[in-house]
């Protein structure tokens, strides 16, 4: 593999990863969204278990933009 392939295929990697990040800082928050709106709507109607859902729904998306974000940085650390 030459200097060259092997610089072009790390810029795709890195750029993949930059990419992973956005992703999983956008479901992230596409899945917060949705825990809240579930843990409200089960305080509406007192239903304790879609309360619970939502706020396990809520930590998981928090967590995947955390991923997320750790993903851009080691990108923007590479890149240096």
């Amino acid at each position: 593999m030459t200097d060259k392939n092997r610089d072009s295929q790390r810029d795709r990697t890195e750029k993949d990863l930059h990419q992973k990040g956005t992703e999983n800082r956008v479901e992230g928050t596409i899945d917060e969204v949705k825990g809240r709106a579930r843990n409200a709507l089960g305080g509406l109607t007192g239903d304790t278990s879609e309360q619970v859902k939502g706020k396990g729904e809520e930590l998981k998306g928090r967590a995947q933009q955390e991923v997320g974000k750790i993903q851009q940085k080691v990108d923007d650390r590479d890149r240096r």
